[in-house]
């Protein structure tokens, strides 16, 4: 649970601004958008960034024990779903492997947005799942008024799990100053039944390319995780504007629950710069400045302790953001983006590589957003140009194919070559009002990304995936066709929103499963980075009533994704199907929901997965009360998490984990929130 200090009331106004900052009627940006904070993130908020967005509406998540988790969107993951810290790039490799954590501590975070289409545009090219922008507000944008702040402790029945965080902002002088640190320790999760999906004696147990220890029940071991942080922030406020600056040390120790188990140490300083002026100039009506700079590092280990893999990455980033006043109808912003990155993964007993080479990575864009109301219709516009170049180290040297003893094909490691790709992506579409309250919406979007240097220049075992990748440096760039009509209703006690989508994908990189194994590496699956042309289609869909308001609130919900190659075949790790229905109580300081989610079996899977995955029926429930003692808001709260005990296990995640690993078994979380 987080500690920010956000009333019902600040939960009410933030759920009507969307990215720009500025006010909407509450259609948002044309592709739909999502906004989470206050009292609603209060509840939802997890360990991980994928736990706390796995049940919203179009996401799901990926699933390594308690540490790592990023979601999924629209059945897109890894690099197609980009992360962001206060608008800049995370920093760190979870988009490299989904046993990687996402190196942004939740504990503190104040608010979290999901975007599409055009608003996404401004941010990256390559995200045509979408984009997820987690807000902490370390750079305080106006001077507070007198010291304020919020602290909270918890405690999970699951895994002993501990929590402890605090946050404060306070004026000195023209100076806001902020502090927030947490401590986050949980020991290895309670799970119903067996480890192993279908037990141990099930079929897949025997597949020569997934080997099985010990089968476990009760607690699921290298299920841990254990994270600390610290955040400072300066901010100079002017009448005009503000400057500020931050800084952040990150800790986090987490399992890997595998059939290979093992453990990562991860570590990130990561520092901030964001200055605003208003009113710069005639005609526009902010110039933002922002750059980050991040030092991230983790050291895998063996189950037996011994460190065998150490990462790194250094990023930079800049951003230029000028905002203009109406013009022909029409407010926007145009900006310029530049990163710089260097990514080194090496293996800690030959001190070589170990997996893909060291590659440093540039890339620079011009970007522009636009959005407009012409009487009945509301239009939103955005185009980005990208340059990118992926150079990696051409002094690598490979094993040879033969010391990998590959049954029953040898594969070859990848070329070491430079790569530059020129990347263009735009988006158009309108909402149009049927009347008051009723909108009908088609947006269409062309996002085009570039391989990353492990799809590139991979070569050597993966432990986590128990996979030994082979990257293909002739890849070419990927382009996503999306078009989607939705239909919403904003006003009255009743509303609704539906979405219909497909996206349609020119050279889609997928890890193919060549049927081979390396025997020198534990019969690990040869997975080479392929291409081909395929599609997701989906339906997103929910009806409320009086949700987010005083009195008792209702809302049903469901999603669907499917993804096939054009040739015939099923995507890989695509999310089941869900159905859901939640109920709210708010009043006199009480808040209380409870959540219903129905998942279906997947059984569409891709011909080298092993499944179905089994359906599952989830229940949580959450209840706190408020009470205002003194200058002090005292929230009490417990959440109930799988009340049902169910055995969940995500499609979306590798096979390595999925069938060794389920999510945690019945939860009982109790905690309590000061706020001043």
């Amino acid at each position: 649970m987080s500690a920010n200090a956000w009333s019902q009331n600040d939960l009410d106004t933030a759920l009507q601004i969307n990215v720009s900052g500025s006010r909407d009627d509450g259609q948002g940006f044309l592709s739909p958008n999502k906004v989470i904070a206050g009292d609603e993130l209060q509840n939802k908020l997890g360990n991980t960034l994928g736990s706390t967005l796995a049940n919203e509406l179009g996401v799901s998540a990926t699933g390594y024990g308690s540490g790592a988790s990023r979601p999924v969107i629209r059945g897109l993951e890894g690099a197609r779903v980009q992360i962001l810290q206060n608008g800049l790039s995370v920093g760190d490799v979870s988009s490299v492997s989904p046993d990687h954590a996402v190196a942004n501590p939740m504990q503190n975070t104040h608010q979290i947005e999901i975007l599409r289409g055009a608003a996404a545009l401004m941010y990256g090219s390559g995200s045509s799942g979408g984009l997820v922008n987690v807000l902490n507000d370390r750079i305080v944008t106006t001077l507070p008024d007198a010291l304020s702040g919020a602290m909270n402790a918890s405690y999970e029945t699951v895994n002993q799990g501990k929590t402890g965080n605090i946050e404060l902002d306070g004026p000195v002088g023209p100076l806001a100053l902020h502090l927030d640190s947490t401590i986050n320790n949980s020991n290895n999760y309670q799970i119903p039944g067996y480890a192993e999906q279908g037990g141990p004696n099930a079929n897949w147990a025997i597949n020569p390319g997934n080997p099985v220890n010990v089968p476990y029940s009760g607690k699921l071991p290298f299920s841990f995780s254990n994270q600390n942080s610290l955040g400072l922030g300066a901010s100079y406020i002017r009448n005009d504007g503000y400057t500020g600056v931050s800084l952040e040390r990150m800790n986090h120790n987490y399992g890997i629950p595998t059939a290979e188990d093992g453990f990562i140490q991860q570590s990130q300083n990561r520092y901030d710069l964001a200055h605003q002026t208003n009113n710069p100039f005639d005609g526009f009506s902010s110039l933002k400045l922002s750059a980050a700079n991040t030092n991230y590092q983790h050291t895998e280990f063996t189950n037996n302790g011994i460190a065998s893999t150490q990462w790194n990455n250094t990023a930079t980033e800049a951003r230029l953001e000028l905002a203009h006043k109406q013009w022909l109808g029409s407010n926007g912003v145009i900006g310029a983006q530049v990163t710089g990155a260097t990514l080194n993964a090496i293996d800690l007993a030959t001190n070589n590589y170990a997996i893909v080479p060291q590659t440093k990575s540039n890339a620079s864009a011009l970007f522009l957003v636009e959005e407009g109301r012409y009487g009945d219709l509301k239009t939103s516009l955005g185009a980005r140009y990208s340059y990118a170049a992926q150079n990696p180290n051409s002094a690598t040297q490979f094993p040879s194919p033969e010391s990998q003893k590959f049954v029953p094909n040898t594969y070859g490691p990848p070329i070491i070559q430079n790569r530059q790709f020129n990347l263009f992506s735009y988006s158009a579409g309108g909402i149009y009002d049927l009347a008051k309250g009723y909108g009908l919406g088609l947006a269409y979007t062309v996002s085009q990304r570039a391989p990353t240097p492990q799809e590139l220049y991979s070569y050597g075992p993966h432990d986590s995936t128990a996979t030994f990748d082979i990257g293909n440096s002739n890849l070419g760039t990927e382009t996503s066709h999306n078009i989607e009509l939705s239909f919403q209703k904003t006003l009255g006690d009743i509303r609704s929103k539906v979405s219909l989508y497909r996206n349609q994908f020119t050279n889609y990189i997928y890890g193919f499963y060549t049927g081979s194994y390396s025997t020198a590496n534990d019969n690990f699956s040869v997975v080479q980075a392929s291409q081909a042309n395929a599609n997701i289609r989906g339906a997103e869909g929910e009806l409320s009533y009086n949700w987010n308001q005083t009195g008792i609130g209702s809302r049903i919900f469901g999603d669907v994704s499917q993804g096939s190659f054009n040739a015939g075949g099923n995507l890989p790790l695509q999310p089941a199907p869900r159905l859901g229905a939640e109920m709210a109580y708010q009043r006199n300081g009480w808040l209380s929901s409870a959540t219903y989610i129905y998942s279906y079996q997947q059984n569409r899977l891709a011909n080298w997965e092993i499944g179905p995955t089994p359906s599952y029926n989830l229940v949580n429930a959450n209840l706190s009360y408020t009470e205002r003692i003194g200058k002090i808001n005292w929230t009490g709260y417990l959440a109930l998490k799988n009340l049902l005990n169910q055995d969940i296990r995500y499609a979306t995640s590798p096979m390595a984990v999925r069938l060794y690993a389920p999510q945690p078994g019945r939860s009982l979380m109790v905690g309590v929130r000061a706020a001043f």
